[in-house]
């Protein structure tokens, strides 16, 4: 009997502005253990046998570049590299319109985000087969407190309530292809995925996430991220 296609894909979003650390080159391009780091993050996904099709979001000006990396690394299920837009959301809904066949489930992943565990990434499918929509979490171990407009304390919020958000966010394709276009309509502009759909109505289940789950944005980061790597 011939086996159903897998009928999840990623959206491998690093395509906005703020990109860059510090230097020319896009984060997502420099070096980590000798390889980009995002051929990193794309080889966890490309070697899950649940994942599809891949579609990547990267600055404009670097197609030429992302398609040469995927090539170098052996990257095979990649079925379309698109510009990014002026802020991730943009990014991620030319992501999704660029699928050649929609599959059944999506995931976003940050591009810079290339220590995320298989185990995570298959935690994140079933959830949101089961629930439309889902995020990974981890638990807040500082104390956080809110501020007013004067710079005081207004309150401390509950600690065992919190959680820090990570990516992948794994949603059924058409509603998170929905909740983007309601959100142009409306001009309304999220912090994630999950904001979007959020404002739908639609509740989010949280997935226990890892705390290895590091998402390179600062010079601190990349050496965090070498030092690991080693």
């Amino acid at each position: 009997m011939k086996r159903k296609p897998p009928d999840v894909g990623v959206v491998i979003a690093g395509g906005g502005r703020g990109s860059r650390l510090g230097g020319k080159l896009p984060k997502q391009y420099l070096l980590l253990a000798g390889k980009p780091i995002l051929a990193h993050t794309l080889r966890v996904f490309d070697g899950m046998a649940e994942i599809g099709a891949i579609v990547v979001v990267v600055p404009a000006g670097h197609l030429a570049r992302t398609r040469a990396l995927i090539t170098r690394a052996g990257i095979s299920k990649v079925v379309a590299i698109v510009p990014g837009g002026k802020e991730r959301q943009s990014s991620v809904r030319a992501g999704l319109e660029s699928f050649p066949r929609r599959p059944a489930i999506v995931l976003v992943h940050d591009a810079v985000r290339p220590f995320v565990r298989r185990r995570v990434v298959r935690n994140v499918i079933l959830a949101a087969r089961r629930y439309n929509a889902a995020v990974v979490g981890v638990s807040v171990t500082d104390t956080i407190k809110e501020a007013d407009d004067a710079g005081f304390y207004a309150r401390t919020l509950a600690r065992d309530r919190l959680r820090a958000v990570q990516t992948p966010q794994g949603f059924k394709f058409d509603l998170l292809l929905w909740a983007h276009r309601e959100a142009s309509r409306r001009r309304f502009v999220g912090t994630d995925e999950a904001s979007l759909v959020e404002r739908l109505g639609i509740h989010v289940r949280i997935v226990k996430g890892d705390s290895d789950n590091l998402k390179i944005t600062t010079r601190e980061d990349l050496k965090i991220a070498k030092f690991r790597m080693k």
